[in-house]
């Protein structure tokens, strides 16, 4: 039952990955994009992305929580590493990304965006897509997303400690 688990969790980490990559192609595709109407319907597709990602991240955190109870792997530190690594990730992400991109969908009128708008001061408008889709965002995003997933890998591989 645990090589199940296992293969689970390495399952839930592809969807994860794929389903996130489509929010990070979007996010290098936006910086080229002007038009306000293409703007807000890649926007709105990263948005319907993001939402599958979390499925994947429930269940590669699930299964690999359950996989680590199995083979009694508490007691070795790089698990707790890997973890460590997905945690600060995933804050700096949240962090970094989720104001940005929520001021963009606000500023192109990405429904369901309204709510979005009233957060932020200013409230961003059509004006302001230019400046938010030139900045280099997506080039942080990727860098602390690659390496934290090639650290994260290398940790679940080499098992160093």
């Amino acid at each position: 039952m645990y090589g199940f688990v296992v293969l689970v969790h390495v399952l839930g980490a592809f969807a994860f990955v794929m389903a996130h990559g489509v929010s990070m192609l979007i996010a290098f595709r936006l910086r080229g994009e002007r038009e306000p109407a293409r703007q807000a319907l890649l926007l709105e597709l990263s948005g319907l992305s993001v939402g599958l990602m979390y499925i994947g991240l429930g269940v590669l955190l699930l299964a690999g929580i359950l996989a680590a109870f199995m083979g009694g792997l508490w007691g070795r530190g790089w698990i707790w590493a890997s973890l460590g690594i997905l945690v600060a990730v995933i804050a700096v992400m949240y962090a970094v990304a989720t104001p940005f991109y929520g001021r963009m969908r606000a500023a192109a009128g990405v429904p369901g965006s309204e709510a979005l708008a009233t957060r932020f001061k200013p409230t961003p408008t059509p004006a302001d897509l230019d400046g938010l889709a030139a900045s280099s965002r997506p080039f942080v995003l990727a860098a602390v997303g690659g390496i934290g997933l090639a650290s994260i890998v290398w940790l679940m591989v080499s098992k160093p400690f």
